[in-house]
C-alpha cells in the first residue's frame, strides 16, 4: 500500500508520525512527577529494570525521569533560541532587500562575518560573557544561528523586489514598509517556518554541547548536557546506561524535528511533493 503513495502522501505521513512521537516524548516529560529527581541512596547505581527502565544514577535518581525532564528543558531552549534567530533573520533579510544598496552591503558583510566564525566557538564565547545559565545559552544560540536563514530570506526579497506587482505598488506611492508587510511577508512566512524547524536540531545539539563542556546550563538542572557530562566519570565502572539512554533520546528528538522540517520543506514545493 505504501509503495503506491506519491511523495506528498509519504511526506505527510512522515510529518504526522514524527509529530506524534515528539508530542508523546515531551508530553510524558511534562506530566511526569519530579519524585524521580530526588536523591535515594538506597537505589543508586541500579541497572535498567522494569521498575527503573533507564536505571538509576550514583545518587539513586531515576534516569528515565532525568532524561525526559532534560529533553523538555532542551526543547524550551530550542524553541526560544530558534524563534529569536528566525525573527533576527526576517528583520535583517527584509532590511537588506528593501533599504538600499548600503544597508544591503552592511548586512551581507555582517552575515559573512558571523558565518566565518564556527558556531560552537561563538556560542561558547557569548554564553561565557553572559555568565552562562539558561539566559546565556539561549542568547548565544539565537545570536549564532541566524545568518544562513537571513541570507536565504535576503535572496528571496531581492527576487520579489523585481516582481511586476511590487513595481506597480511602488509607482502607486506605497512605502517600503507597506510593500514588505503586504507583499513580501506572505512569501517569507513559509520559509521562516521551515527555517525554524531546521534550526531547532542545531540549537538543541549546540546547547547540549556547550552544557557538556560546563559553559551552559546550571548543573542543578536536569539538562541532557549535564547528564552526559556527569556520566563520563562512571562509564569505566560499567554504568553504560547513564550515557546511552539520554544520548539516544536526544538524537531521536533531534532527528524527529529534522524529519518534520525536511518534509515540510517538500510540502511547500508542489513539484517535488507530487513526484
Amino acid at each position: 500500500m505504501f509503495s503506491s503513495w506519491n511523495r506528498r502522501k509519504r511526506t505527510l505521513a512522515a510529518i504526522i508520525v514524527a509529530s506524534i512521537f515528539l508530542t508523546t516524548l515531551l508530553g510524558t516529560g511534562l506530566l511526569l512527577s519530579d519524585d524521580g529527581l530526588k536523591t535515594q541512596l538506597q537505589l543508586r547505581n541500579q541497572a535498567p529494570s522494569l521498575e527503573h527502565l533507564f536505571g538509576t544514577d550514583w545518587l539513586g535518581r531515576d534516569m528515565l525521569t532525568r532524561t525526559l525532564k532534560g529533553l523538555l528543558l532542551s526543547f524550551w531552549v530550542g524553541v526560544i533560541a530558534s524563534f529569536s534567530s528566525v525573527i533576527i533573520s526576517i528583520i535583517l533579510g527584509i532590511m537588506a532587500g528593501t533599504l538600499g544598496r548600503y544597508v544591503d552591503a552592511f548586512i551581507s558583510w555582517l552575515i559573512d562575518l558571523f558565518l566565518s566564525v564556527p558556531h560552537l566557538l561563538a556560542l561558547i564565547l557569548i554564553s561565557f560573557a553572559l555568565g552562562g545559565g539558561f539566559k546565556g545559552v539561549v542568547i548565544g544560540v539565537a545570536l549564532t544561528h541566524w545568518p544562513r536563514l537571513a541570507r536565504l530570506i535576503r535572496a528571496e526579497i531581492l527576487q520579489l523586489r523585481s516582481s511586476e506587482y511590487i513595481q506597480i505598488s511602488k509607482r502607486l506611492g506605497k512605502s517600503n514598509w507597506w510593500i514588505a508587510r503586504k507583499h513580501m511577508m506572505p512569501h517569507i512566512v513559509p520559509q521562516a517556518l521551515v527555517g525554524f524547524l531546521l534550526l531547532f536540531p542545531h540549537a538543541i545539539l549546540h546547547e547540549a554541547g556547550v552544557t557538556f563542556l560546563g559553559m551552559g546550563l546550571s548543573s542543578s538542572q536536569p539538562a541532557i548536557g549535564i547528564i552526559l557530562s556527569e556520566s563520563m566519570r562512571y562509564l569505566s565502572a560499567g554504568m553504560w546506561w547513564l550515557a546511552l539512554f539520554p544520548g539516544l533520546c536526544l538524537l531521536l528528538m533531534v532527528r524527529m524535528f529534522d524529519i518534520i522540517g525536511e518534509n515540510l520543506r517538500l510540502m511547500l514545493h508542489p513539484h517535488e511533493a507530487r513526484k
